[in-house]
Formats: C-alpha cells, sequence, structure tokens
C-alpha cells in the first residue's frame, strides 16, 4: 500500500472508489510474518488478514479523499480508450539530458520546460508525496510548498494535515498519533517509479501519468501491518510557474498490477536494512 498525494497514500498517499485491496503472499514464521516459506503465527486467520488490510484502506481512502481538486471531477485518469488515444509509449530510457541539479526540501527542482521535463517532474513528485515524510507535520509541509502550485498549495495544506493527522486512522495502520512507528518497528512508504507518460502538453500546462509501485507498512517482529507492495498510476496536472512545474491536481487509480512471483518474502530485518540501506533516485526522463 501506499499513502500518496492522491494516493491517498500514499502522501498525492497513500482510498475510495478509486483504490482497492491489493493481494498480498504473506509466508510468516512464529513471531514473524515476513520469515520464508513457513505458516503465518498462531491467530493470524485470513480474517484477521482482511480486516487489516482493510484498514489501510480506509487511512489510505482518506487521504485520497483529502487531496481532491474541489472540481467535482473525481474521474479515475484515463479509461482504456483514452489511454489507447494517448499515442505509442515511449521507451523508458537515457536520453541523454543531464538530471536536474536543483533541490528543495531534499526534492529535485528546476525542471526543464518540456515534455520530459514535465515528465521528470512528475517522477519525483510523486516519490515526494509517498514518502513517510507526509507523516511528519514540517516535512510534509516543505513538500506541499515544493510540489504544488501557490495557487493551490493552502488548500491542499489543510486537507492533508486534516488526513494524516487523524490519530483513529493512524493507530489502525499501527502507527502512533504522531505518524510515526512503534519502538522497535520501522515504517515504510516508497514509491518506485516505473514508467512516465504525456497524456497532454500545451506550452505552460501539462498532464503527465506516472506509473509505479509502492511499499506501505510496518518492518518488525510482531508487525501487524507488514510491508506490502502495491500498484499504481497517478496522473498529474502540471503548471509551469516561476520556473519550475507544480501541481494542480491529481488523480489515482489501482494498477497495472503484475502477477506476483512466487517468491519468499524476506524477514523483518532484511526489509527494515533495505530501505534503510539502498537510498532513493532523482528520476529524470
Amino acid at each position: 500500500m501506499s499513502l500518496s498525494d492522491d494516493g491517498g497514500y500514499g502522501g498525492d498517499g497513500h482510498r475510495g472508489s478509486e483504490a482497492g485491496q491489493t493481494r498480498t503472499r504473506l509466508p510468516g514464521n512464529e513471531g514473524d510474518l515476513y520469515g520464508a516459506g513457513r505458516r503465518p503465527r498462531t491467530g493470524m486467520s485470513s480474517r484477521n488478514l482482511v480486516t487489516i488490510v482493510g484498514v489501510i484502506v480506509l487511512l489510505l481512502a482518506a487521504i485520497a479523499f483529502a487531496n481532491r481538486d474541489g472540481s467535482g471531477n473525481n474521474e479515475s485518469p484515463g479509461d482504456s480508450a483514452k489511454d489507447t488515444a494517448a499515442g505509442p509509449a515511449r521507451p523508458t530510457s537515457p536520453t541523454g539530458t543531464k538530471p536536474v541539479s536543483g533541490k528543495s526540501s531534499g526534492i529535485a527542482t528546476g525542471f526543464a520546460k518540456t515534455e520530459q521535463g514535465a515528465q521528470s517532474a512528475a517522477a519525483n513528485y510523486v516519490v515526494a508525496l509517498s514518502s513517510d515524510g507526509m507523516y511528519n507535520a514540517d516535512r510534509r509541509h516543505a513538500i506541499i510548498q515544493t510540489v504544488y502550485a501557490p495557487s493551490v498549495a493552502e488548500s491542499r495544506k489543510n486537507s492533508l494535515d486534516k488526513a494524516y493527522s487523524d490519530a483513529t486512522a493512524l493507530g489502525r495502520a499501527g502507527l502512533k498519533p504522531d505518524g510515526t512507528a512503534p519502538k522497535g518497528m520501522t515504517f515504510i512508504s516508497r514509491a518506485n517509479p516505473v514508467g512516465t507518460r504525456v497524456d497532454s502538453f500545451k506550452g505552460d500546462t501539462a498532464k503527465v501519468s506516472v506509473w509505479y509501485s509502492a511499499l506501505f507498512g510496518l518492518a518488525g517482529p510482531q508487525s501487524q501491518n507488514p510491508v506490502a507492495e502495491s500498484w499504481y498510476t497517478n496522473t498529474f496536472d502540471l503548471t509551469w510557474v516561476k520556473g519550475d512545474w507544480k501541481v494542480t491536481s491529481s488523480a489515482q487509480k489501482e494498477g497495472p498490477a503484475p502477477v506476483g512471483r512466487d517468491q519468499a518474502a524476506a524477514t523483518a530485518d532484511d526489509m527494515t536494512k533495505a530501505v534503510q540501506g539502498y537510498g532513493g533516485f532523482t528520476y529524470a526522463r
């Protein structure tokens, strides 16, 4: 699961009708839901697992609702006909253009006023809006000010503050009221863009879709919300403001999700070390 700006997690993050429940194989062992090839812990019934996933979905739905643009248009970004009409996909491969050098609050900035620049901006913004930083008030405010256009930043701040400070929803997701993980647990919320697509580009405005996988959950020996993978597509409306691309609105839909491989899940310790030891990227088209 991911909390995104629109994600409803995750961060744009994290859901209502635009999001649902993903299936996750959880081969646990005694005291460790991440253990490989063993049966889940005694007491962790399929009904309990469904309840846990349902709780996370409710949290993500609240965040997705908070991030709507207020226009009344809550349709998912692109049905099959629209996706086909968008034109052939462009290879996600190096273009020879150097990545941006600027950063604000740890987020890449200073993107080119081109289709490539808009795609790079969207990819980096979905990462920021799906990060665990959205669960910390100071970091969340810095992300909002960096990612959103000034015309919508304040309204996004108010709605996202409300969503991310819902102590009841956070508690059901296994987090403390301040959005941090309980002692002995590591909270993981990370988006991994797979590709981007320009849906439209007209001078100072662009609509860009980002397809990505997301990791969301708590890593720890006694975690009741183990880290799970899910797939989403976020579509951003971008506008050119003071020399950079900024988000004015966004929408999210599930998938496309690939078939999961029959692969043993990592232990809680290995998952924690992986997320802490492998840093993220600055994404450039």
